[in-house]
């Protein structure tokens, strides 16, 4: 074994290990601690931890290399993209290889005929769209952070997006992935044509939080522009009115390419923070987007007016591009405008089925009373989709401790009304331990077994997803730590 006796110091560790690393990857391997500390925390940055080594492979040759190593010497790898996920997913390990994949950016071949881009983990989610807009073209999932977010990561989270609505999450976009699985071995799966024979083991690898092996190429489709867009704001009196439009809108048989819910709280701090003309007063808005042909959207938007009148609401249509562009960067802008608010935040991320939203609408404002925080709304109310944003001073003695509970609550609430743990986040540590409020016993298990096919080791991003630090064996009964959502041990701020 490469690695020191267990008695010897975290130093000594970490230059052996630098040091064979620096042989595959002679210039991506960062062993100091000023640089870890650059990768100590993901964008759940109430939680950090500094891995005891980071690499940063420029090819998929050296990712298989590095995890041909990692897998002889059994030291977990936490692969890492953009650092952007809001669930601990790319929290390092403090006896682990972070395997960083952002210098694997480049765009490998667009192809119109097709109708798909092929490009690296490290691409970011905007620069597909930018790579192709001349030529009226576009990549449909569009999270709120797809100007810093990697393709790679929006595999492993299966992001959505404002637009997720109508066209989907990252798995209704996704052809094709190249992955090298632990022993080093690269697979492909699906292709330009999205074709695969037996097992869905695309479907499977999308969204699994690099649990079962790290991507190193993806193609991803790409649709042509509608021709025709337009944007609707509609304002409230009430929050359950909102809630009652949004299911309203889809019984009536329109799908809109968006539909964006906030309430006054989030609405005023936007307002005040970018200006993008919301109307004063409200307790709700939706912001909502139909495109398409000519006919289509005229009838679409005329509908839509009609059901929000009905619910009580008023409604504007944005008159040009201008004031469309204006209206949606509020929007974009909500998670920054929260600071106006509240110095920490903690964004959940839920879904429900569409008709329980006044309901939990309800029972969350109940919630904030319990726990004495305040929270905002704002989320993809079109398929349900939830990220109320939990506003607390990390200073104050337990709020933070509050409001993990009042975060674990909502989830536990979500999954009450027939909804999941996540839509697009996905479970990293945040959700870990919650687990078992949604799945049985013998689900879990059933899971387990799934990443044991991939990684008989359980080497792999160990520590997150399942409630359990079980290895990869025969094993008997899966039991949750129960406590806080994420692991105790993880330092927090």
């Amino acid at each position: 074994m490469l690695l020191p006796p267990t008695d010897q110091s975290i130093v000594a560790r970490r230059q052996a290990i630098a040091a064979a690393l620096r042989a595959i990857v002679p210039d991506g391997v960062v062993a100091d601690e000023s640089g870890l500390a650059t990768f100590d925390a993901d964008a759940l940055s109430a939680y950090h931890q500094m891995p005891l080594v980071c690499v940063l492979p420029s090819t998929r040759e050296q990712v298989s290399e590095v995890l041909k190593f990692a897998v002889a010497e059994g030291i977990p790898i936490v692969p890492r993209g953009a650092g952007t996920s809001l669930s601990g997913g790319a929290l390092p390990r403090e006896d682990g290889i972070l395997i960083g994949m952002g210098r694997m950016k480049r765009i490998l071949e667009v192809d119109y005929e097709n109708g798909c881009v092929v490009v690296e983990p490290g691409v970011t989610n905007a620069n597909i769209t930018k790579a192709v807009e001349a030529n009226g073209f576009y990549y449909a999932p569009d999270p709120s952070s797809q100007i810093a977010c990697t393709i790679g990561g929006n595999v492993a989270e299966n992001s959505g997006g404002l637009h997720c609505l109508k066209y989907g999450l990252t798995t209704n976009n996704l052809l094709g992935v190249t992955m090298v699985l632990p022993g080093g071995e690269i697979v492909t799966l699906g292709g330009k044509s999205g074709a695969q024979g037996g097992l869905d083991l695309l479907g499977l690898v999308t969204g699994s939080e690099g649990l079962l092996g790290v991507v190193v190429e993806v193609v991803v489709k790409i649709l042509r522009k509608a021709p025709v867009t337009r944007t609707l704001m509609a304002s409230f009196d009430t929050v359950p009115a909102a809630g009652k439009c949004v299911a309203a809108v889809i019984a009536g048989g329109v799908v809109p390419a968006a539909m964006e819910f906030m309430d006054r709280r989030a609405a005023e701090a936007i307002e005040a923070f970018n200006q993008p003309g919301y109307p004063a007063g409200a307790e709700a808005i939706l912001i909502i987007d139909a495109d398409g042909v000519e006919a289509d959207v005229t009838h679409d938007m005329a509908r839509i007016t009609e059901i929000v009148t009905a619910c009580g609401g008023r409604a504007v249509e944005a008159t040009d591009e201008k004031q469309r562009a204006r209206i949606w960067s509020g929007r974009k802008a909500a998670f920054a405008a929260m600071g106006r608010i509240a110095p920490d935040m903690i964004c959940m991320d839920g879904t429900i089925p569409r008709h329980a939203l006044p309901q939990v609408l309800e029972e969350m404002a109940q919630l904030s009373d319990h726990y004495g925080l305040g929270f905002c709304n704002v989320f993809h109310a079109g398929d349900g989709n939830l990220h109320p944003l939990i506003l607390f001073d990390v200073m104050k003695d337990g709020e933070f401790e509050r409001a993990e509970a009042f975060g674990a609550d909502i989830l536990r609430l979500c999954v009450k009304v027939g909804g999941v743990l996540t839509g697009e986040h996905g479970v990293g540590i945040e959700k870990r331990d919650l687990m078992t409020d949604m799945f049985s016993e013998s689900d879990l298990e059933q899971q387990h077994r799934v990443k044991c096919a991939f990684d008989s080791g359980g080497l792999f991003n160990p520590g997150k997803v399942f409630p359990t630090l079980s290895v990869c064996i025969e094993q008997g009964h899966i039991h949750a730590h129960g406590g806080k959502l994420p692991h105790p041990n993880i330092p927090r701020y």
